[in-house]
């Protein structure tokens, strides 16, 4: 079919980062406005080039809040969790890393940005890259990256929502006709939740070099299970050769919407979190060893209670952690031997320290290791053991899973996302936008370690998150995907214009 008002200036033109023929024309549609020769020094009408767009440009490129929405939810059918409500999306998710239903999502990821004109690549721990290419590429991509695996009881829009809606900035790049300076991409980052293979954020940190391949790669799905995180890789398909490495695969810069998973956006009715950094974390197993006995012929006296000892560990954790103002949770219990009529003997549990400041982390967990030790010896720590019957002592010990120091993110990209979020928000933005602090560990922590990065959050009804009752508006998915888009789009033009702060290890302002 014509494209009315067209002019070519030669037999093939870019679309999306692809070269199409004269003869393909058909297939890209009809055009509202005139389109006419493209000349070395500027973009013509009908193709923007990111580095001469305005603010009147830049506010006119619009996501579309149905396809976003769309997205979100096709995807969620692999995986599908508890049914909430009555409506067929009111279901959480449960779409465990490198489970059939990932593979499904990951192939769809796969094949939808190839499609929009990207390059995929997958690297040793399945991370995928897909590349849409700029108008030079002698330097890095910028990236929007979250993940698709959920938590076991999970909802359909933590780290789902970052991931599709960088899927919705590459179509509306391609439906606007953008051509930015240097590529832009999207990654979705594996196994982000831990929740099979109990290390956060674990691939990003392989990324980053924080992490070693091998551990990631030997590191077991939680109990009941046995695959490996390889085995697993390997079988469904995404075991791929490229090193995992910010070396192998750079980036120029990595920003991250996600749904703030807690109620500070919602209760001060802000739209959007401009997120500074993210607080201190660490993950130990705590085993704690006693000796199994019958509940019915052995006193409390002579009782090397495991699971006694361990409750009592989880309820002080959680009194040390109230006075140093940080946080502290126990997710995973699993004992032994498991019979009604028998004591237990072994207790594993996890513990999930968090703060601010470093500092408090490091005083909280000399608090813990002092303390677990004394009330596993039997004695007495804070009235813990008040009205209860002194038994025989038990034995404790550690292993810390994995050590996130709090984060600062970088001024050039909380830049971007603050005048993007000016743009799309208007006049009342400075009362519709907060500063924040993530609560929760990302990707982002890792891929900060080596490049600019910074994140936006959009609210969550009743901050709920890990639940199967996890909700965000379409409105609010489609605002934060906004200024997700014009945050991308600013940051290539700051690269264009060299006006950055961050020597990436390519040339200035790359």
């Amino acid at each position: 079919m014509a494209v009315p008002g067209m002019k070519l200036c030669a037999t093939a033109f870019r679309f999306a980062g692809r070269s199409y023929s004269r003869s393909r024309l058909g297939a890209v549609g009809t055009l509202s406005r005139p389109i006419g020769c493209r000349a070395f020094s500027s973009s013509p009408p009908w193709q923007l080039h990111t580095k001469e767009m305005n603010e009147k440009d830049l506010a006119s490129l619009k996501v579309n809040q149905n396809r976003l929405m769309e997205d979100i939810h096709f995807t969620s059918k692999w995986g599908t969790g508890q049914v909430w409500g009555t409506a067929p999306t009111e279901t959480g998710m449960s779409r465990l890393s490198l489970s059939d239903a990932d593979k499904k999502a990951r192939d769809w990821f796969v094949e939808t940005t190839q499609a929009l004109g990207c390059n995929t690549t997958i690297d040793e721990m399945g991370n995928i890259f897909a590349i849409r290419p700029g108008l030079r590429n002698d330097g890095p991509p910028t990236f929007v990256g979250s993940h698709l695996d959920t938590q076991p009881t999970g909802g359909r829009y933590d780290g789902i929502l970052g991931v599709t809606a960088g899927v919705e900035m590459l179509k509306v790049l391609a439906d606007y006709w953008v051509e930015t300076e240097y590529p832009v991409g999207v990654v979705n980052w594996t196994n982000e939740e831990g929740a099979r293979f109990p290390i956060s954020m674990l691939s990003s940190g392989v990324w980053s070099g924080h992490i070693p391949l091998s551990t990631a790669h030997a590191l077991r799905e939680v109990h009941p299970g046995t695959a490996t995180l390889s085995s697993e890789l390997s079988r469904i398909g995404y075991l791929g050769t490229v090193p995992a490495s910010y070396e192998a695969v750079p980036m120029a810069a990595h920003f991250e919407l996600h749904i703030e998973q807690g109620p500070l956006l919602e209760s001060t009715s802000r739209k959007i979190g401009i997120v500074k950094g993210v607080q201190a974390y660490r993950w130990y197993t705590v085993n704690v060893t006693g000796q199994d006995c019958h509940t019915g012929t052995t006193d409390f006296e002579n009782r090397a209670d495991a699971l006694l000892a361990a409750a009592k560990m989880i309820l002080h954790s959680h009194r040390l952690a109230t006075k140093r103002g940080a946080l502290a949770s126990t997710g995973i219990l699993n004992l032994k031997p498991g019979s009604t009529n028998t004591v237990p003997g072994s207790v594993s549990l996890s513990l999930d320290i968090r703060a601010p400041a470093d500092s408090t982390v490091d005083m909280l967990e000399a608090d813990i290791l002092a303390d677990f030790a004394r009330i596993a010896a039997g004695e007495e720590v804070d009235g813990i053991s008040e009205g209860c019957t002194p038994g025989r002592p038990c034995e404790v010990s550690f292993t810390t899973d994995s050590v996130s120091p709090a984060v600062k993110f970088h001024p050039d990209c909380i830049h971007a996302v603050t005048e993007a979020a000016a743009s799309a928000l208007g006049p009342e933005a400075e009362k519709l936008t907060m500063e924040m602090v993530s609560g929760a560990g990302h990707d982002s922590v890792y891929t900060s370690k080596r490049v600019p990065t910074s994140m936006i959050f959009v609210p969550c009804r009743d901050g709920i998150s890990h639940n199967p009752r996890e909700y965000t508006s379409p409105e609010d998915c489609a605002v934060g995907a906004q200024v997700l888009l014009q945050a991308v789009v600013r940051y290539d033009r700051m690269r264009a214009e060299r006006r950055l702060t961050w020597n990436t290890g390519w040339e200035v302002g790359a």
